[in-house]
């Protein structure tokens, strides 16, 4: 399946992907980064899921509830329609502890026959899932996974064994019937009654529009931007506050590469760059406990790219053994959390302005981490790094020169409130005023009338986007810089990461959103505007769930999702093109 047929459930733990075929073809229980119960979207032929999809030939509409992230499928076929409600449930008091995954059938005309089939996931072939007989019901393990297929009788078991179970399930107009998975890890197993799951559905709801109503944003867009807070709700895991940068791993940037990551982790810049929406739209519950999080992250570890969900220190790249979706092969672990990127940085200092500048206060022990990754910042600027892209040769990157100089223009800033130690913050303002002038110096082509990717290079990166918003003083070579990345790297309407990019990958969606939140500040919000409805437009065939990427010739969303990165560059350039303008 395209992965633009997918849709996201959550429940502030786990993320699950369900198919328009009313297939559940990924989900880890119970949390975000576990070994997934459902894993068909890498293994086709043999993975784990939940599929509830019409005998005969069908068409779907699909759609997300008003402001909410329970799911409505309206199945249709010539015999009659049915429609399907999908929860992952929350509680009254929020987040059950426990995984409830709850799919109410419903009929609508006529009657339709449904195929329904539970397989349980091997986890690539490391454990050999089985059922369980107890006085309280039937219970699977897979693993340290324990769960049960809670049904009505409505339902007719064909297969139930260690592999898993195959019925068929007729709705008739006016019929209804819940099916669930309840399941947790190492834990007691809590059993509910079905009309209790099926009351919980509603209640999911009414707390997913009481949040998206508390939202404060009312400017342009503002269907996309609830859409795309909503999405970045899923991928906050509660209660640690960590931010997850996408819900799934191995997802391709190129349909049978290599380029095939687990994003199933806590990035600094993803972090970052959340706190900042979730400040801008009023959520501010959200806000404090991501910086809290990152906060402790940065007093533990220091300045690394990434951390577990937990905190912890991301494991090396490592192969898993399934086929990959459409055989590209997958992996778990993430090499870059022991990388040098100069840009995790700007993203610390951006994030601490914005929370001081949305009223809040920063206690004694954050001002003096953040005080000292300054003074680490100033030391270390003048060394290569990785980039923001986290390629594998250290370069002098532009973009993580200009991120340098983002974050001690902040320091500085911050200091001067009365935020910050003021013990270095002269030492700050030389050390920023330094890579400036090597910037200029260093990084510009006359030839190309561009900043270049790093000095020497040939080609772009068009992650200088970004600049724009950090302030950087140089406005008429970033302009200049513009002009050039959307002539090289754009492509109908989408554009590439850097020069080369095209060979590897898809269009990067995020940078799309930042070069238009770019033109936005730069004064020229006509041109931004009509970007964004174009790339908007060019996204159509999904629920408002997108990627990292996307095919710019065919439309199919390439790479992790629901991808935060992307949310979150939509959210930042429908503000811009409001006349939002980031206080300098």
């Amino acid at each position: 399946m395209p992965l633009e047929g997918y849709a996201a459930l959550g429940d502030g733990r786990s993320v699950a992907l369900v198919g328009w075929d009313g297939s559940i073809d990924w989900w880890c229980v119970p949390h975000m980064d576990s070994p997934p119960l459902c894993d068909r979207l890498l293994a086709s032929a043999n993975g784990g899921c939940f599929a509830i999809t019409p005998q005969q030939a069908f068409s779907v509409e699909r759609r997300y509830l008003p402001n909410s992230n329970v799911l409505e499928t309206l199945f249709i076929t010539a015999s009659g329609s049915a429609r399907m409600i999908e929860s992952l449930n929350s509680g009254p008091a929020g987040r059950l502890p426990w995984a409830e995954l709850a799919r109410r059938v419903e009929g609508i005309t006529g009657q339709v026959d449904f195929a329904v089939t539970l397989n349980f996931g091997t986890q690539a072939d490391t454990v050999c899932p089985y059922l369980a007989p107890t006085g309280n019901g039937c219970v699977f393990h897979a693993g340290r996974i324990l769960g049960m297929f809670l049904h009505s009788e409505q339902l007719q078991i064909e297969r139930q064994d260690d592999l898993g179970v195959s019925a068929t399930l007729r709705i008739a107009a006016g019929q209804k019937t819940v099916l669930a998975i309840i399941a947790g890890r190492d834990e007691p197993l809590v059993r509910p009654p079905l009309e209790l799951i099926d009351a919980r559905i509603d209640g999911s709801d009414r707390e997913w529009r009481q949040w998206s109503q508390g939202l404060t944003y009312d400017g342009p867009y503002k269907p996309l931007v609830v859409r795309s807070a909503l999405a970045l709700k899923l991928l906050l895991s509660s209660p640690a506050g960590s931010i997850m940068a996408a819900a799934t791993s191995s997802l391709p940037e190129r349909i049978g590469g290599l380029k095939n990551y687990d994003y199933r982790y806590a990035w600094v810049r993803d972090a970052g760059y959340t706190i900042e929406a979730f400040l801008g739209i009023g959520a501010q519950p959200e806000a404090k406990a991501a910086f809290t999080w990152l906060l402790k992250r940065l007093g533990e570890h220091g300045a690394r790219v990434c951390y577990t969900l937990e905190g912890a220190r991301v494991e090396p790249t490592r192969p898993i053994a399934l086929p990959g979706y459409k055989n590209s092969p997958p992996q778990v672990g993430n090499d870059a959390t022991d990388q040098p990127q100069h840009g995790v940085y700007g993203d610390i200092f951006e994030t601490a302005r914005c929370f001081i500048d949305s009223g809040n206060i920063l206690d004694s022990p954050s001002a003096m981490i953040l005080a000292g990754l300054a003074d680490e910042c100033a030391d270390r600027w003048r060394q290569p790094d990785c980039g923001i892209w986290e390629l594998p040769d250290k370069q002098h990157y532009t973009s993580s020169k200009i991120s340098c100089w983002q974050a001690l223009s902040r320091a500085v800033e911050l200091a001067d409130g009365g935020h910050l130690p003021t013990t270095c913050r002269d030492r700050w303002d030389r050390e920023r005023q330094r890579i400036q002038a090597w910037i200029e110096e260093h990084c510009w082509s006359e030839a190309q009338q561009a900043c270049l990717f790093y000095p020497g290079a040939d080609g772009l990166d068009a992650s200088l986007a970004l600049a724009v918003r950090f302030g950087y003083p140089s406005v008429e070579r970033l302009r200049s810089t513009l002009e050039a990345v959307e002539h090289t790297l754009g492509r109908n309407g989408f554009h590439y990461r850097y020069s080369g990019a095209d060979h590897e990958e898809g269009c990067f969606l995020a940078c799309t959103f930042w070069l238009i939140e770019a033109w936005a500040l730069l004064d020229q919000p006509e041109r931004a505007q009509h970007a964004f409805e174009r790339a908007v437009s060019g996204l159509h065939r999904g629920v408002g769930i997108y990627a990292e990427m996307v095919d710019p010739d065919h439309g199919h969303y390439l790479g992790n999702l629901p991808q935060g990165l992307t949310h979150l560059a939509l959210m930042r350039a429908a503000r811009a093109i409001g006349g939002f303008r980031p206080e300098r």
